[in-house]
């Protein structure tokens, strides 16, 4: 027992002293670079910003975007004749330096999977960033004018709110996929993002109630400043930690949200090509040509964990009341200070 109370007390001496360091590294820093000095240490977000970037230069660059030829030689349009049996990949772990015309694989009429994918990783991208961008702004703005002006406007704002979290979004959002979608990935983004703002909204109004009772709001008003000014200019940079991370974390739901309508059919349709629409056209070549079903379901992935790692990273930096698990260095280390003292 006294061990275990030994590594204990080593630990929380490692903590101060841990703290101590940092307060003396971030002392006479202002609060944003503090928060980016943290978040550039978080390994996990910073790995995830790479590989991130990496998909998206890859996806845009391979084949082109905004009428910008790619550099990849095949159309996600064009078919041609089948060039391994049953349109195996080209690439193989075996001979990993060397791609080969196709290295996805083909469909069954001779359609490269590779630039289908990457046209496909192209347009969730898309969808998804606008889907964060229309969130950002409507939820910011609802939710400040609601935490500002309290009240009949908090009132009618917020029962407005609660109309739209009553919705069930998979239902909402596959009406609106038949609507607007189609072959129209940025216009489905924007209509799914006009129904996924009200989390934002609600966590916005919460701070924003509690940043105007504070000091400095109180020296505006007096200055003279006026209530858009009082908002915008100075209560929503201290609201900018929790404005950043849930949009963050609305973008890694909004892939998935527009793969899942994609795969019912009721998001982005033929000729028009996403990664869900991708799945739901091969769902039925999983067991006779599994490769066209792997790699879209592999880039989904890899995208939603990426925005969700990078909103853990933000999540952290913004929080200083966050403390990360001690390493096992440090755990071991607090383990030998403990046998010494115990000697």
């Amino acid at each position: 027992m006294s061990t275990d109370n030994d590594k204990q007390n080593a630990l929380a001496l490692d903590e101060v002293g841990d703290n101590a360091i940092e307060s003396k590294e971030t002392e006479g820093l202002s609060q944003g670079k503090i928060v980016l000095r943290k978040f550039l240490r978080h390994k996990g977000a910073m790995i995830s910003i790479v590989v991130l970037v990496l998909v998206a230069i890859f996806a845009f660059s391979a084949q082109g975007f905004a009428g910008i030829p790619g550099w990849w030689k095949f159309s996600h349009t064009a078919s041609g004749p089948v060039v391994n049996p049953g349109g195996a990949p080209t690439w193989s772990f075996a001979n990993f330096f060397s791609l080969g015309d196709h290295p996805f694989g083909q469909d069954e009429i001779g359609r490269d999977n590779f630039s289908r994918v990457m046209k496909g990783t192209q347009i969730s991208l898309v969808v998804m960033f606008i889907i964060g961008i229309v969130c950002l702004i409507i939820g910011t703005v609802v939710g400040a004018v609601a935490g500002y002006y309290r009240g009949w406007v908090d009132s009618v704002l917020m029962r407005i709110t609660d109309g739209f979290v009553i919705l069930p979004v998979i239902v909402v959002g596959s009406i609106l996929g038949v609507l607007v979608g189609g072959a129209n990935g940025p216009l489905l983004g924007v209509a799914l993002g006009c129904i996924l703002w009200v989390g934002l909204a609600r966590l916005v109004r919460g701070d924003f109630m509690s940043l105007r009772e504070r000091e400095f709001v109180d020296s505006a008003r007096v200055a003279g400043a006026s209530d858009f000014r009082i908002m915008f200019k100075h209560m929503l940079p201290n609201a900018m930690g929790v404005i950043i991370v849930n949009t963050t974390l609305i973008m890694s739901q909004a892939i998935v949200l527009e793969a899942s309508l994609s795969y019912l059919g009721f998001g982005i349709k033929p000729p028009g090509i996403s990664l869900g629409q991708l799945i739901s056209e091969y769902q039925t070549s999983f067991a006779t040509r599994p490769w066209l079903f792997w790699w879209p379901g592999l880039f989904i992935i890899v995208i939603a964990l990426c925005v969700n790692f990078i909103g853990d990273g933000l999540r952290d930096a913004f929080d200083p009341r966050m403390k990360t698990i001690p390493s096992w260095r440090k755990m071991k280390k607090a383990e030998r200070m403990a046998q010494k003292e115990a000697k």
